[in-house]
């Protein structure tokens, strides 16, 4: 359309016609076009060759990619594929070591911060359950997360201690065959397409579920990534995570300061005049970034969307920064996190895992 012929156009029809853009830049990713037995038959080929159940695993990967719209091609194949080998080998309701004693542990920290002496918690765990054994006796006999976390819900919702101990609050916050967040899974539970047996929880502890969140959390989501290991890095860390810590380097460059390289740019709740590290340091370069308080603000509000690397600070940042160091700086980094967690009984961190999932998708694009 010529501009002397969009200028003599009505403004209505304009209107419509810029409705009709916005609509168009909206609508979902079409589905994906590749027949279902040919992604099926592919996932099964680059399975390593111990997996039990192909068939039933492939089924399950082909139906999350098919619901959620995302492309089946061999990169997000081998991307699900090397998650779900880190972390749980390709068992649906993994076992989880010495997780009696953990579970133990964390009862004992809970009520040691409450006040509540341990001679009250023995006599809460000597109750009887819903299933006829005792609490202490279904504590002693847990193998898997959705053991404990069906104990956990026992005792929020039949227990007065277990309650005051866990107020509402399931201890038990990841699960299934790629270990995805149960908050992020009943965030997503819109478009699920399996009947619910129960709850979402219970749903992420089965193969379909956990793959079926887990597949969103992976890959539901646009990423200015060239690598996959910097989304693996976020499917640890979160959403962006490499992106915002590659962001917090600059700063630190920018500023002449050293800033923990986390990927988080704001500190949760924070009021605008109690800023975090991060905003604090950015703020520091108010001047040269011709922005308020205000503005930094709400550009780093955006820290967990795509679209947070279109801002004015995001890009006067990395131009004071690149000046600073004379040289084009990364856009996505690995996030310098420990791995905090009762399970977890020696020193890793969101590298480890970001490098070891990137190692089995290799290896899956070879085989």
């Amino acid at each position: 359309m010529t501009p002397s012929l969009v200028h003599r156009l009505p403004r209505r029809i304009l209107a419509m016609l810029g409705l009709l853009l916005l609509a168009g830049c909206v609508t979902a990713p079409p589905a994906p076009t590749r027949p279902p037995a040919d992604t099926r038959g592919e996932i099964v080929r680059r399975m390593p060759a111990k997996v039990a159940d192909r068939e039933r695993w492939a089924a399950d990967i082909e139906t999350a990619f098919a619901a959620q719209r995302i492309e089946p091609n061999t990169e997000n194949i081998c991307a699900v594929l090397a998650v779900t080998e880190q972390e749980s080998g390709y068992v649906a309701n993994p076992a989880v070591a010495n997780l009696p004693k953990i579970a133990r542990g964390e009862i004992d920290r809970r009520a040691a911060a409450l006040h509540v002496p341990t001679f009250v918690v023995d006599a809460a765990l000597a109750l009887r359950s819903s299933d006829g054994r005792t609490y202490a006796e279904r504590l002693r006999t847990v193998r898997t997360e959705r053991d404990l976390s069906d104990l956990y819900q026992d005792m929020i919702g039949s227990v007065p201690l277990g309650k005051r101990l866990f107020a509402d609050f399931n201890p038990v916050q990841t699960g299934g065959p790629m270990q995805v967040g149960i908050p992020f899974a009943e965030s997503k539970a819109a478009g699920y397409p399996y009947p619910i047996e129960g709850s979402i929880r219970d749903e992420v502890f089965t193969r379909r579920g956990g793959l079926y969140f887990g597949i969103a959390h992976l890959l539901g989501y646009e990423t200015p990534y060239t690598r996959k290991v910097h989304r693996f890095a976020d499917y640890n860390a979160g959403w962006y995570a490499s992106r915002n810590a590659a962001f917090q380097s600059a700063v630190g460059i920018a500023t002449g300061t050293t800033l923990a390289l986390d990927g988080d740019l704001l500190t949760p709740g924070a009021p605008l005049d109690k800023p975090g590290q991060t905003e604090r340091a950015v703020r520091r370069l108010a001047d040269a970034l011709r922005m308020d308080d205000r503005a930094i603000r709400e550009a780093l509000e955006r820290g967990n969307r795509l679209d947070f690397g279109d801002t004015d600070l995001y890009a006067r940042v990395y131009a004071l920064a690149e000046a600073r160091a004379g040289t084009p700086l990364p856009r996505a980094s690995i996030p310098g996190i420990k791995l905090e967690s009762p399970k977890i009984t020696r020193e890793l961190t969101t590298a480890w895992f970001a490098t070891r999932v990137d190692e089995r998708y290799r290896n899956c694009l070879q085989r």
